[in-house]
């Protein structure tokens, strides 16, 4: 009799495996992807996966779903561990009903959501379903809102990944948007509100899926997504690697790494990466680059709003984040866009006790009427509440221009930077040398022989006065003026200095940031 009993625990368990049979699973691999159970052991450290609520079952007896078989209720849910840190899985089962959350579907996926935040381990969440089980009504609508409320519960104390390897359409996509990080596949992932039929028939726009909501599309025009890979593996891969910056929870720091570079390294190419000309590009990547243990640097949303970057590096093995704009691209200019971008992630370091690191060369906001009728007064506003709020160590390194409120902005001393340093090239002021010169002295080079001259003199006497690092830190608004080559040396010193930082903010239920 004990042995029945195992042999058909085993039938049951295999049968689980199984998904919706072979023939799905086919179908599943005929259209590129991998199954939910291939995708959580590829993720996974190997054989590390515990399985949690496999024999759930759903209850529904309408439109003869009384005689349908769900195996695994369409989702496999459990735990396991990466590089052998604790984290939280589900996923998806395509195979079975097209992965259509149902009533008992979201009860696993709330589950591990609860198990995870007592925990206080990551959540990973794989999405491939055709959304709302239909024939279950509200009681799948009520598994999109448990599953909603408890993304925002979490937000802040668990990091929270949303990984889109299939289908995610209607309410469905609105759990990914209220997690920290969404991961999305070339042709592989697809995210609409309404899918193009609907959008056809409503507004007789005709758009394919992957135009409409394809990995790119949310990487690049959207800025719904943070990340982008060319095939699952490099996708599951990635997400090891962020995993690695990251701590486990908002009581804990990123684990620490062994410095795989020397602390007091220097690089003398800093030195003349600033270009003579203030008119002239370069490139800021090439500068985080450099400052990186290993020049190993994670970018976040790296197709998005281009003109400012994101990302995480490494100083003497311990994790920070990365906010530097980018001058080959709209000047490094701050937009709508970019605001939006800087504040998330500024937000989402401090929530998990990431260090942060601003790298400024900014001449502005971006004029025009497209930012103005947009909103860039309440979009950049976000940065300026993004700054002041974060608790976390600040360092901010000055490279070339910093002018006017974008100065500001980027993590001066007055939002609240730790520890200010200028490069040499550094110039702060309220606007640039050349349209300062021709405001305040107008008359002057009107009244002169040779204008372009005069106009000359008076850019210098502008620059001499007002736009270089030595007034700024005649002020005490910039701690140093250092040699670009010693910077890496200069910011990991600083980062230990502040590594006991402690700084509360006034008792309040919430903030009510500007959105």
């Amino acid at each position: 009799m004990p042995n029945q009993k195992l042999d058909q625990l085993k039938e049951k368990k295999e049968a689980l495996k199984l998904g919706g049979g072979v023939k799905g699973i086919e179908k599943q691999h005929k259209n590129g992807k991998y199954t939910s159970r291939e995708r959580i052991e590829k993720l996974l450290d190997p054989g590390s996966f515990v399985e949690v609520g496999g024999f759930v079952e759903h209850r529904c007896v309408n439109f003869g779903m009384e005689k349908k078989k769900a195996p695994g209720e369409g989702v496999v849910t459990g735990y396991g561990t990466i590089d052998g840190r604790v984290v939280y899985v589900f996923a998806q089962d395509f195979t079975v009903i097209g992965g259509s959350l149902g009533e008992m579907h979201a009860a696993k996926i709330v589950k591990v959501q609860e198990m995870a935040l007592k925990v206080g381990a990551p959540l990973i969440g794989i999405n491939d379903s055709g959304g709302a089980r239909i024939q279950e009504g509200v009681d799948a609508l009520k598994g999109y809102g448990d599953i909603f409320y408890n993304n925002t519960i979490a937000s802040g104390v668990i990091p929270q990944i949303s990984v889109i390897l299939g289908p995610c359409a209607g309410g469905a996509v609105y759990s990914p948007a209220l997690t920290d990080f969404i991961f999305m596949v070339d042709h592989v992932s697809k995210m609409f509100i309404t899918g193009p039929q609907v959008i056809k028939t409503v507004t007789g726009e005709e758009v394919s899926a992957e135009q409409l909501g394809g990995a790119m599309t949310h990487n690049k025009i959207s800025g719904v997504a943070q990340f982008y890979d060319n095939s699952e593996d490099e996708c599951f891969a990635k997400i090891r690697q962020l995993l690695s910056f990251l701590p486990q929870n908002n009581l804990e720091t990123a684990p620490d790494f062994e410095a795989a570079d020397d602390l007091n390294r220097i690089d003398e190419a800093l030195n003349t990466i600033v270009p003579p000309n203030p008119n002239k590009a370069y490139d800021m990547k090439n500068v985080i680059n450099s400052l990186a243990d290993g020049g190993e640097f994670l970018e976040y949303q790296p197709y998005y709003a281009e003109n400012i970057i994101t990302g995480f590096i490494r100083l003497n093995g311990k994790s920070v984040g990365v906010i530097a704009n980018q001058p080959n691209r709209l000047a490094g200019c701050l937009d709508i866009n970019a605001s939006d971008k800087a504040a998330h992630f500024i937000r989402t370091c401090d929530s998990f006790n990431i260090p942060l690191l601003t790298l400024v060369d900014v001449p502005g906001f971006l004029p025009g009427t497209g930012q103005e009728y947009g909103g860039i007064i309440r979009h950049g506003a976000k940065m300026l509440y993004a700054y002041p709020e974060a608790t976390v160590p600040k360092v901010t390194v000055i490279t070339r221009k910093a002018y006017g409120g974008a100065y500001i902005a980027m993590c001066s001393r007055h939002l609240g930077a730790d520890v200010v340093l200028g490069w040499p090239s550094a110039e702060i002021a309220v606007m640039g040398p050349s349209g300062a010169a021709n405001i305040i002295f107008r008359k002057d080079i009107a009244e002169a022989e040779d204008q372009n001259a005069k106009r000359q003199e008076k850019i210098q006497e502008y620059t001499d006065t007002v736009a270089n690092p030595y007034i700024a830190a005649a002020r005490g608004y910039i701690d140093d003026v250092i040699e670009p080559s010693e910077t890496r040396k200069r910011i990991i010193s600083a980062f230990e200095m502040l590594a006991g930082k402690r700084e509360s903010r006034p008792a309040k239920k919430h903030g009510n940031m500007p959105v």
